[in-house]
């Protein structure tokens, strides 16, 4: 069986090669760095859903699917106080970074609306765009998550793998939304 190379390229070798992309202004340099980085990414995601999901749930016209983004609205502007709290543990002020992501998936999920009569294609496309935000979620608090445990950081950990609780339970609500009814009436639009 060959053996994997495990050895790391050097700083010279990295210069030479024309992929490389040097680290800008203020680049995380330790997983600590990473980890408060990547915090205020999704806090400031987290602030930009709380806005996005009402014009969300304004355009559905399945009552099941808009009562189901008005409880995720809920839950998160809990999960903004949690990270609030994470902040406060690690001794940081709560502060976003814009999400370059998530203003993306709220953009996709705005242009959606306009290229979608309102009915069962709307709110099937209203859930598809609910699912990739939820699906970066889910990606998101699972690191957070891990690189709170590895950073010996296990009361944010304990915070943060709650949220991702939250986050993969919202996906399975939208997909039961989905599969109960609003696909097969989309079907049939």
């Amino acid at each position: 069986m060959k053996k994997a190379n495990t050895t790391k390229n050097t700083a010279s070798e990295h210069k030479t090669n024309s992929r490389f992309t040097p680290p800008g202004a203020g680049a995380a340099s330790n997983l600590r760095a990473l980890f408060i980085a990547s915090l205020k990414d999704i806090y400031w995601a987290e602030n930009a859903l709380v806005k996005a999901l009402p014009k969300m749930a304004a355009n559905a016209t399945d009552a099941l699917l808009r009562s189901s983004i008005h409880d995720h609205l809920a839950v998160t502007e809990n999960q903004i106080a949690r990270l609030k709290k994470v902040f406060e543990m690690l001794g940081e002020k709560a502060e976003g970074k814009k999400c370059d992501a998530m203003a993306g998936l709220i953009e996709e999920g705005n242009g959606l609306l306009e290229e979608t009569e309102p009915g069962p294609v709307r709110d099937a496309g209203i859930i598809a765009a609910s699912q990739k935000i939820e699906h970066y979620e889910i990606a998101t608090y699972g690191t957070l998550f891990s690189f709170a445990k590895v950073l010996g950081e296990n009361d944010a950990a304990q915070l943060l793998q709650q949220t991702l609780a939250e986050e993969i339970e919202a996906d399975k609500i939208l997909t039961d939304v989905a599969v109960s009814s609003i696909n097969a009436a989309a079907d049939k639009a």
